[in-house]
């Protein structure tokens, strides 16, 4: 089984092609099409059009973060709630790539891995493998809203040469 972004999810098989497979695949061809720079333009306008949405999602994480990280150290079952966020906030970042421009498979791969668990009575006695990955992907997940939020904010076009906050979102949608 598959998320949006092509990334399988943990009931998938081993048939299915690498992710990186499709990356090299979707990278030649923006090469050999010369359209690199129209993808850049075209996601960093879908970005600026979504900011309303971008900024209250980082609202949302921020809000999150000191009660989730909190939980995690104290143990309690409530860490489970910082993937409603990520998970919030994964599917406007597909919404935003749309079918062309899916999220990164490493960051797919991560927010599968922090909300594929639920708490359960064995959950204390696999706390850590169960409960970071959560925050593993409630941490990236916050940096590529914030990213897009600050980038959005302060330009007005993507350039070549870009801050690496802004070549991180461009590795987020493929594009770097």
């Amino acid at each position: 089984m598959k998320c949006k972004s092509g990334m399988p999810t943990s009931e998938s098989s081993d048939q299915e092609p690498r992710p990186e497979d499709r990356y090299l695949k979707k990278m030649r061809g923006i090469i050999r099409s010369h359209t690199h720079q129209e993808r850049i333009s075209a996601i960093f306008l879908r970005i600026k059009s979504r900011l309303p949405e971008l900024e209250e999602l980082a609202r949302d994480l921020e809000e999150a973060e000191e009660d989730g990280v909190y939980r995690f150290y104290h143990e309690s079952n409530k860490v489970f709630f910082l993937q409603d966020p990520v998970k919030a906030a994964f599917t406007l970042i597909e919404e935003i790539g749309g079918e062309d421009d899916p999220p990164n498979f490493e960051y797919a791969r991560i927010v599968v891995a922090g909300t594929a668990h639920q708490f359960s009575e064995t959950t204390n006695a696999n706390w850590e493998a169960e409960t970071k990955p959560i925050l593993e992907a409630f941490w990236h997940t916050k940096y590529f809203i914030n990213m897009m939020v600050k980038y959005a904010k302060e330009l007005e076009t993507v350039e070549r040469l870009v801050q690496p906050g802004m070549a991180a979102v461009l590795y987020l949608f493929e594009l770097r």
